[in-house]
């Protein structure tokens, strides 16, 4: 990473295969690191999913990813992915969040991360390069958390339910045996997940399933595959939880990208 203290973004170079634009294949994972300066991720192609200690966010298409200085995240691939990293120094995002969020990436955000891009870097001695500093800085100030978000509880309890379905998405078992397994009532589960994630448990174990589905349906399963390997009991109902979530069926939403 350059040192140049005017240098105010930088485009990581990750595996460069096509000129300066990192290209990652199905599964593969840019594994736990961190970095002294705020990051923002836009992936142009694919699902990625970023991960904290505190928990996960399923990147979508037209979305990007705001990672603060600092936090420890790994990002895994979901289909061919090309990544757009921007880096920017910490003190220019002081009223900017402090935590990892999922934002939207309207056309013209895209379009200034793209030219960013083209210059590798921002001097604020270059009156073109400052005025591009302040259109995104705006464009940051107002971003919106928007995809899917799984928080992770804390309690022993409550984390040894999040790994089982974590590991096995399609488990049908309901609350009342999971908590059993769990050492705790079904009462006290809902409590944990509610307190610990600002989830009830039905809400995240439907982000948990709607996250999987998106990384499966972006490697290029099949919906009606993907339905039944999420843990819905019907494709109607899975296609349903995408469209309340989404806006859109799961082939409109591919489609559309």
């Amino acid at each position: 990473m350059p040192k140049k203290r005017h240098w105010f973004f930088d485009c990581y170079k990750y595996q460069v295969r096509t000129g300066t634009v990192p290209e990652y294949d199905d599964g593969q994972v840019i594994r736990t690191h961190s970095h002294p300066w705020h990051q923002l991720v836009y992936a142009s192609q694919g699902v990625m999913t970023v991960r904290t200690p505190e928990g996960a966010w399923v990147v979508p298409i037209h979305r990007g990813v705001w990672v603060p200085a600092g936090t420890r995240h790994s990002i895994q691939m979901s289909g061919a992915v090309s990544l757009r990293t921007l880096y920017l120094v910490p003190r220019l995002g002081r009223a900017l969040p402090d935590e990892p969020r999922v934002i939207g990436i309207s056309p013209l955000l895209r379009e200034l991360i793209l030219r960013i891009v083209e210059l590798a870097s921002l001097s604020i001695r270059v009156p073109a390069h400052a005025h591009l500093v302040s259109v995104l800085l705006d464009h940051l100030h107002v971003m919106q958390s928007d995809a899917v978000h799984l928080p992770l509880p804390r309690d022993a309890r409550a984390k040894r339910i999040a790994a089982m379905l974590q590991k096995q998405p399609s488990d049908t078992r309901s609350l009342i045996e999971l908590s059993k397994l769990a050492g705790a009532s079904k009462r006290t589960v809902e409590r944990l997940f509610k307190t610990e994630t600002g989830l009830g448990f039905s809400k995240w174990r439907q982000q948990l399933r709607l996250g999987h589905a998106l990384r499966l349906l972006a490697a290029g399963d099949a919906v009606t595959t993907v339905a039944f390997d999420v843990g819905y009991d019907s494709i109607s109902a899975f296609i349903s939880a995408f469209r309340l979530t989404f806006g859109k069926t799961p082939g409109q939403y591919f489609r559309s990208a």
